[in-house]
């Protein structure tokens, strides 16, 4: 039997629990099996709020979730410390959230899991509790060890898109933004589009900073002095990358068809064009780790959490890639 997901609680006052139960309730339509790490009690409370019918089964690992799925959604125990109210994060609850990410992580690295998928965490909530990482990336990075590099993909049926400077302000996003960023950017992306994607020789376009690319320089020398030199450099390793192109021409339809990622030099011009294309069904995916992680490509929602209108796509879509990635590597690893 091929090794389970393992499902992250996530914050516990968020929508994660109910979304959760509601890829489970979606089983049969495509979700590979998974397991949650959380606690059995707080999720059969929420089950029982809402009035869905989800068998839960406390389980000692995850070969037994594999065996139950399709009767019942196993959990590994992960307590929380405080009563949960819905919409309200507690910071006394911290250490039970990051304590199912390592323990995911060790699942997953041990083989006894095939992916990591990470529901939504609620950072300022982490951060009272002494949490030190801007994100889950940078956490998974230190989980990893040996100075692993992690990059954020955001990926959809229609497009992926790289930023290449994430979570800064703007201003800051311009001083961080380097031919050496986007060079490993570039390489990390294709080697992850050849070993999980199954794209043997990935393209990749490249976005401009400025409007138009900077226009030969009459709207910024950014794409002369950093993104060009980047991308010579990347083409001398002997990969096949395009640009830099005007950010406002590069998402259409047609010209979608003509690259298999998109590398976009900050946050917002990696995540406006795929939220517009395809807003509930987009993942996040952790490349350059040598674990898979997928996650929901949106926050904890406490505003909603609670009231059983979440809309689990976005975790099903996590899910699903988590699955075909693990069956990609699993069959590199064969032939290999």
């Amino acid at each position: 039997m091929t090794a389970p997901i393992a499902l992250t609680m996530g914050e516990p006052a968020g929508i994660g629990g109910e979304i959760t139960l509601k890829a489970w309730l979606r089983r049969h339509d495509g979700v590979p099996p998974f397991f949650a790490i959380d606690d059995p009690d707080r999720l059969a409370r929420l089950a029982a709020t809402l009035g869905w019918d989800v068998p839960l089964r406390a389980v000692a690992g995850p070969e037994e979730a594999a065996h139950c799925f399709g009767e019942a959604l196993g959990v590994l125990p992960r307590r929380i410390a405080h009563p949960v109210l819905m919409g309200r994060p507690d910071p006394a609850n911290a250490r039970a959230v990051t304590g199912a990410i390592v323990a995911a992580v060790d699942l997953v690295r041990t083989g006894r899991a095939a992916a990591v998928v990470t529901n939504p965490i609620q950072k300022e909530t982490l951060y009272a509790a002494g949490f030190r990482h801007p994100g889950h990336t940078e956490f998974l990075e230190e989980l990893a060890g040996n100075d692993v590099k992690a990059i954020m993909m955001l990926a959809c049926s229609e497009l992926r898109v790289v930023p290449v400077t994430v979570h800064l302000a703007l201003r800051d996003a311009l001083q961080r933004l380097t031919r050496e960023a986007i060079i490993t950017a570039g390489r990390i992306t294709a080697r992850s589009l050849i070993s999980d994607f199954g794209i043997p020789r990935p393209r990749l376009a490249v976005a401009g900073l400025n409007p138009h690319a900077g226009e030969n320089g009459a709207m910024g020398r950014e794409e002369i002095e950093i993104v060009g030199p980047a991308i010579e450099a990347l083409r001398a390793e002997g990969y096949a990358v395009g640009g830099p192109y005007p950010a406002d021409t590069m998402f259409h339809a047609a010209a979608r068809a003509r690259y298999d990622a998109a590398l976009c030099m900050y946050h917002d011009q990696a995540l406006i064009p795929i939220k517009t294309i395809d807003f509930d069904r987009g993942v996040n995916v952790t490349l350059g780790l040598p674990f898979i992680r997928t996650s929901p490509d949106h926050g904890t929602a406490c505003d909603i959490a609670g009231k059983g209108i979440a809309n689990p796509d976005s975790l099903i879509a996590a899910l699903r890639l988590a699955g075909e990635m693990a069956s990609r590597r699993t069959a590199r690893r064969s032939v290999a």
